[in-house]
């Protein structure tokens, strides 16, 4: 057998990011970044995969304004 292990990356390019998400890059430097805690190396961002894990749990827990009313 062929033991190939998968190595998940802990943290993401704001690219990346936003197709993790499905929504465009513009989107997430909008609306989703200035939410998260990123890592901010020279010119490098990363964004970890736990705080969009967080962000979306939190966002899906909000009612849309619109379905209420």
């Amino acid at each position: 057998m062929n033991d190939r292990r998968t190595t998940h990356r802990l943290a993401l390019t704001p690219t990346e990011a936003a197709g993790a998400l499905g929504v465009s890059r513009d989107f997430l430097d909008q609306l989703v970044l200035p939410e998260l805690r990123i890592v901010r190396r020279g010119r490098r961002r990363l964004i970890p995969v736990r705080e969009l894990e967080r962000w979306l749990d939190r966002e899906a827990a909000r009612p849309l304004v619109e379905e209420l009313g």
